[in-house]
């Protein structure tokens, strides 16, 4: 195997000698020069300037030498990674969720998880971003995951994918036949929000701040669910995730109404403790989340 000669090669490197990197690597010495000959005649240049007391690298071989130690780093890192595969993931995983994932992206990521680890004991909790944080804190979850901006300084907080929140309407209200609005066509609208705690309801209540916004009154729901079906009734208007209404706005359901020059967009979250070490359950969760954000994208 050309890792096989790498490792040779680098191990003269190292030792500066022949014969010390033969004793190293349980090999002849003769051994040791064939891999090195056969290295060169492959890359077609000199490797190493050869004497009996020292061996000393070329031009050549300094390249050689640093891109073989990053060769053989990842081929050991993937052979680590293979041999996990074969090892069964078993024990329990908890997991706190805000409502836009765990109900929205969560459960597919779930799907394939239990089954490439279905020893595993899953368990996950639903509430609102700011509950999800106090839990993670307490230790009563391995892992959190939320959406919008987290100021958690004592945990780990690692940023997975990116969230469009948009402004919809029942079909018949009032600007649902607008193409796009200007703050000032949301004066004094009815608004329906999610609970106070939730990152969904921060990102309503800074659009209404950050667009010098009256409201004329709010209803206040404490499920995204809720939020949507007081929107299709015509209560009022309301900010939430594209994963939370996609559905209804294929389906005419909800309307989307643009703002004039503003795209809103927030980051979902992992959360862990700093302290608590990973399970080999937890390990691979979040791997299989990592690798599946791709496709989650892809449904946009």
């Amino acid at each position: 195997m050309i890792t096989d000669t790498l490792k040779v090669f680098v191990t003269v490197a190292e030792q500066r000698n022949f014969s010390q990197a033969a004793k190293l690597l349980n090999l002849s010495q003769p051994g040791v020069s064939l891999h090195i000959r056969n290295l060169e005649n492959e890359l077609g240049a000199k490797l190493m300037h050869r004497s009996p007391k020292l061996v000393k690298l070329t031009e050549a071989g300094e390249i050689l030498f640093l891109k073989a130690q990053q060769i053989l780093a990842l081929y050991d890192e993937a052979k680590e990674d293979i041999h996990m595969l074969r090892d069964e993931v078993t024990g329990s995983l908890s997991m706190g969720a805000s409502f836009t994932i765990g109900e929205y992206i969560l459960p597919r990521v779930l799907a394939e998880y239990a089954q490439l680890y279905p020893l595993v004991d899953v368990q996950v909790h639903i509430s609102n971003t700011g509950n999800i944080l106090q839990d993670i804190r307490a230790g009563r979850f391995h892992i959190g995951l939320v959406e919008g901006k987290v100021d958690a300084k004592d945990l780990k907080v690692t940023a997975f994918m990116k969230d469009e929140m948009v402004l919809i309407a029942a079909p018949d209200h009032p600007i649902a036949s607008e193409k796009s609005v200007d703050f000032g066509r949301l004066q004094n609208q009815v608004w329906v929000m999610r609970e106070t705690g939730s990152g969904t309801r921060a990102y309503s209540d800074r659009l209404i701040q950050d667009g010098g916004l009256a409201v004329k009154r709010s209803f206040v729901f404490n499920s995204s669910q809720g939020v949507k079906e007081a929107v299709a009734c015509g209560l009022g208007i309301a900010l939430l995730s594209r994963w939370v209404v996609r559905k209804e706005l294929e389906s005419g359901e909800l309307q989307e109404i643009p703002i004039r020059g503003t795209k809103i967009s927030r980051d979902l979250s992992l959360l862990q403790s700093k302290e608590e070490p990973a399970v080999m359950a937890v390990l691979k969760f979040i791997q299989t989340l990592k690798l599946n954000v791709k496709s989650l994208y892809a449904d946009f």
